[in-house]
């Protein structure tokens, strides 16, 4: 009984600050992304009126921006990790002194294709550019692709504010721009059968990624 709510008082307690902070970090994501888009918005317009920049609010865990063809999911995990003991946050006299200080929320980023949503294209696939990891005194890292897996990585002296998190939205936002699209090889692509190509107007089989450029999803099985 008395280990019991010792881990109780303990780790779970942890883990429930943890989520609390976490999520309140997610909402303040969540309006500094809103605010990104009216900026954006409001300067775009005088540049070109035809590039529509929009945020979507999915419920409490999730939100969207959309821009240029792509589309950034912002969606906030409801459970606490903790890390391999192999893992070097490990290894710092900071979580050595306080095991407790391991356990993370975590928010992750996803980069779509907009039109993937708008034509409800379900075996699109999309991509995880960062994961942004959050402790009990809002220390944080971040994995990510380009400078988003080094500007991002000193766990133990980063604290999360809402200057770093408009850090992170900014180059979440040009790792999507400098992402592109691209073509498949030809011969990748030019077998096709009946039901595929009657099924094409649903938009099903035809899966597209930036990585796959496009290809029919039968050709993965």
């Amino acid at each position: 009984m008395e280990e019991i709510l010792h881990i109780l008082k303990t780790k779970s307690s942890t883990k429930q600050e943890v989520y609390r902070i976490t999520h309140s970090i997610f909402k303040e994501l969540s309006n500094n992304l809103k605010s990104k888009v009216d900026l954006l918005n409001d300067q775009i317009q005088n540049l070109d009126s035809s590039v529509h920049i929009e945020c979507l609010c999915k419920g409490d865990f999730e939100t969207h921006i959309s821009f240029s063809g792509d589309r950034l999911i912002f969606h906030m995990h409801s459970n606490i990790f903790d890390f391999p003991k192999s893992h070097t946050i490990h290894k710092t006299k900071y979580v050595s002194e306080d095991p407790l200080r391991s356990f993370c929320g975590v928010i992750h980023v996803y980069n779509f294709l907009n039109d993937s949503f708008k034509y409800n294209r379900f075996n699109d696939v999309g991509h995880l550019i960062a994961r942004i990891f959050i402790n009990k005194e809002r220390r944080f890292f971040v994995e990510g692709e380009d400078q988003l897996n080094f500007l991002f990585d000193d766990f133990v002296n980063q604290e999360i504010n809402e200057n770093f998190l408009k850090k992170i939205i900014d180059s979440s936002i040009l790792f999507a721009l400098n992402f592109d699209l691209l073509s498949p090889n030809f011969k990748d692509v030019n077998l096709i059968n009946v039901h595929q190509i009657l099924d094409m107007n649903n938009n099903h089989k035809l899966r597209t990624s930036k990585t796959l450029g496009f290809k029919f999803d039968s050709e993965d099985k």
